[in-house]
């Protein structure tokens, strides 16, 4: 079984991970933690979607890699989903940068699931990711049950931030810092504390 207890104090809310698709993301986000690591090429690995998920737990679906991108064959994101569906007493975070390919999976997700997305600014920092950037984030988090990972937060201009993450009406909002030392544009203390009182008034949930 490769169901891991969630560790560290991002996502407090989450439980447990599962990674059955794993290897190097398309991304190469200059700050991802998993950059630690060698990293083999992305691939599935078959006798995990025979894990027992169990229940009541909340897990964190591809959090070493972004399973949705764009080099990940849509057999295998179907193949993760439908195993996740056999466990309906579980709620399940998918999160990703490349939030078009959620609309490829409609009617596949288990029924709580939250559906998230990483915003680290309102602006543009192309140097730093491959990623899709974040107007075409935000274009394509048209559901209802939501997330918002402002993590590693860069320098942002306040109230285009705030429009933006409004724009996607989500219920969680984790808010975090660059802790690896990768030289990020990052704000002030006093711009982030400002940031969290505007969310705390429209947000459900901040972490």
């Amino acid at each position: 079984m490769v169901l891991n207890k969630q560790k560290g104090n991002m996502y407090g809310f989450v439980t447990h991970t599962w990674n059955p698709i794993k290897g190097k993301c398309s991304h190469d986000c200059s700050y991802c933690y998993m950059k630690v690591w060698k990293q083999k090429p992305i691939h599935l690995v078959e006798k995990e979607l025979k894990d027992n998920l169990s229940q009541d737990n909340f897990i964190f679906v591809g959090s070493s890699t972004d399973m949705f991108a764009e080099d990940v064959p849509s057999e295998w994101i179907q193949k993760v989903l439908s195993h996740c569906n056999k466990y309906p007493n579980n709620k399940y975070l998918l999160q990703t940068k490349n939030t078009k390919r959620f609309g490829e999976f409609v009617g596949s997700y288990p029924f709580n699931s939250i559906l998230g997305t990483t915003l680290e600014s309102n602006r543009s920092y192309i140097q730093f990711s491959k990623s899709p950037d974040i107007g075409e984030r935000i274009s394509y988090m048209k559901w209802d049950n939501t997330m918002v990972t402002i993590e590693p937060i860069m320098d942002f201009d306040l109230i285009p931030f705030i429009q933006i993450i409004k724009q996607i009406k989500p219920k969680w909002v984790n808010v975090g810092a660059d802790s690896k030392g990768h030289h990020l544009p990052e704000p002030s203390k006093e711009q982030v504390l400002l940031l969290i009182k505007e969310l705390k008034k429209f947000i459900q949930h901040l972490i």
